[in-house]
């Protein structure tokens, strides 16, 4: 197999093909399912596998040690102020001031009333 070296003596550190990790590993996705977080530790080991979407043709998933895991941090009532503040930047156009209700696309860096001004005005 192409990507099997639970050694780690090809890639560094143990890597395995796409659905082959052994049990007591986990990506960063499926310890968040599971209420949990990486917590500080080293990556453990690696998935690998070919994809023609991806532009090098291989994709990689980092796993982590479900025992070293901790649990993800309660959210606090400042930790809320601070993530609905921060939604509300990305919702307030820089030229006109007014929150758009949509988050403000950042190829446009503006509203899209805002942008389409100087199309209608020309």
């Amino acid at each position: 197999m192409r990507f099997y070296d639970p050694k780690g003596l090809r890639y560094g550190i143990p890597t395995y093909p796409f659905r082959l990790a052994p049990d007591g590993l986990a990506t960063r996705r499926q310890l968040r399912a599971r209420g949990l977080r990486p917590g500080g530790q080293d990556v453990a080991a690696q998935v690998l596998w070919r994809s023609r979407r991806y532009r090098g043709g291989v994709r990689v998933a980092y796993l982590y040690r479900l025992d070293l895991a901790l649990p993800v941090r309660p959210m606090t009532l400042a930790r809320w102020t601070a993530l609905e503040k921060a939604n509300a930047a990305r919702r307030t156009c820089p030229r006109c001031g007014r929150d758009a209700g949509y988050v403000i696309p950042a190829s446009l860096g503006m509203c899209v009333a805002c942008a389409d001004a100087p199309a209608l005005a020309a």
